[in-house]
């Protein structure tokens, strides 16, 4: 069941309509049955690994909790029990997400010495959310071996922490510090809340099917036959997936933080201007927050972080960004999209970037463009599907640019009109201007919950009508599914 579905539309009103008329001491189960319903959903097969992921985290925080002892026995126990509960959990990841991946390698490593190998075709599908919820359940076992968060001895409020429909499939990765706590309180309905979380998930709809789904329009096109276009096309196209991937993932967090906004949740956020970085490094602080720091505490900080020298250091930013590329997906694109991203970040190190002063803001626009394009040369390498494509675009960006074809009509062949073009724009315009205006600590979004109530229905109303008006509906209206599903 997707966001951006009527059937999500049916569904959240009559799921925050019962929730709050029900006592609040049975909320959290209602809530439970409706984020598995909602899981379910895409294929109900699915829930098992769902069940599986979160039973055997919470049998490990139950059995951690038991061996408190200092002996070296019992920290024995605790080491192996946390190693069992991320091992049986990175397994199942691993099968269905890593499998044929690492098959298709081996072979053809093997027909390269000529080594014939009757390997097994196997057609494994993704489960969705499956890398989110499989983190998620992961970091709760770590704090607890950790001491960092007690154990829940309520298996089904923990299963409500591992299932929570709004970031379910796609984050935030929530921690047990910040959503667990949350389950375990009673939330009453306020109008504060539904306020804010309307509009969160008003601006999530507006990302997604105004910015987002249009601009998919286009770089489906050229992504999809790229040697039909130009290396110009090449270029827009990879400019504007920068822009479409913000648009439908922060769509979608933004979404899901106001759908639990008005159930009562607070949600972490996701993004932070990305765009308006001065350096890549700063790009992963405010990307993705919370991949970005779970892979930092339960990744990098345990490889010893800046603790162990300069080389270490170095050696760990590397470490951590090869994962992500791996997270995001079983190709070795993906995998050079993280080790760019983690080369960018060591070099801007070694040459003291993060550490300089920015003193006009001449610079800090020279240093922002230069961190976009630097990002943007990434995305090609993550949308291209491939190495071999990739590497074959970026050939034609340089051997038949042809930057004319920009300034013409032709533009318009891409699969977007003038009315939908113009729109995808001005789309792409008013976030900057928004995320400039953070950046600079004004938050128009608070700016906006202090005005009148006709003045915030006037924006409501223009911000719906853009929604309808131009979004990717269509007259046969298909939802587009978000982008970070298939990760």
């Amino acid at each position: 069941m997707l966001f951006n579905s009527f059937s999500f539309l049916i569904f959240f009103p009559a799921v925050a309509l019962v929730y709050f008329i029900l006592p609040k001491k049975i909320r959290w189960v209602w809530l439970l049955v409706s984020s598995y319903y909602f899981y379910m959903s895409w294929n109900a097969l699915y829930a098992l690994l769902l069940f599986s992921s979160t039973l055997i985290t919470w049998l490990a925080g139950i059995l951690m909790s038991r061996f408190t002892g200092k002996d070296p026995g019992s920290l024995r126990k605790k080491k192996a029990v946390i190693a069992a509960g991320i091992v049986l959990n990175l397994g199942i990841l691993a099968y269905f997400k890593y499998f044929s991946f690492l098959l298709n390698n081996i072979s053809s490593i093997t027909s390269r010495f000529n080594i014939p190998l009757n390997l097994p075709q196997v057609d494994i599908v993704l489960p969705v959310g499956i890398s989110f919820y499989t983190f998620q359940a992961l970091g709760y076992a770590i704090d607890v071996y950790r001491g960092d968060t007690p154990v829940e001895k309520n298996f089904f409020r923990y299963a409500l922490f591992v299932s929570f429909f709004p970031q379910l499939v796609a984050g935030p990765i929530e921690r047990s510090g910040s959503l667990l706590k949350q389950v375990n309180e009673s939330t009453s309905l306020s109008y504060e809340n539904l306020r804010r979380g309307f509009m969160m998930t008003l601006c999530g709809y507006f990302l997604k099917v105004v910015m987002a789904d249009n601009i998919a329009v286009v770089v489906d096109t050229v992504f999809g036959e790229p040697e039909k276009y130009t290396g110009a096309y090449v270029v827009l196209a990879t400019v504007l997936f920068a822009f479409q991937i913000y648009g439908d993932f922060g769509g979608y967090s933004l979404i899901a933080r106001g759908v639990a906004k008005m159930l009562g949740f607070n949600l972490m956020g996701n993004f932070d201007a990305p765009y308006m970085s001065a350096s890549v490094s700063e790009f992963w602080r405010r990307w993705h927050v919370s991949l970005n720091k779970w892979f930092r505490d339960y990744v990098y900080i345990p490889l010893g972080g800046n603790r162990k020298g300069t080389v270490r250091k170095y050696l760990n930013v590397m470490a951590v960004f090869l994962l992500s590329g791996l997270w995001h997906g079983a190709s070795w694109n993906f995998v050079i999209w993280g080790g760019l991203n983690g080369i960018f970040q060591v070099f801007e190190g070694i040459l003291g970037i993060g550490s300089k002063k920015i003193k006009t803001d001449g610079q800090r626009i020279f240093r922002v463009i230069v961190t976009f394009v630097l990002v943007d040369f990434t995305w090609l390498f993550f949308r291209a599907g491939s190495t071999a494509k990739a590497l074959s675009m970026l050939s034609g960006v340089f051997t038949d640019p042809n930057l004319w074809v920009l300034f013409t009509d032709d533009i318009f062949t891409l699969g977007l009109e003038m009315k939908p073009f113009i729109a995808m724009v001005c789309a792409i315009f008013a976030v900057l201007i928004l995320d400039i205006f953070k950046v600079k600590g004004m938050d128009l979004y608070l700016w906006l919950e202090r005005q009148g109530f006709l003045f915030r229905l006037t924006v409501y109303a223009l911000v719906l009508g853009a929604i309808l008006t131009f979004g990717a509906w269509g007259g046969g209206f298909n939802e587009n599914t978000f982008l970070y599903f298939q990760f």
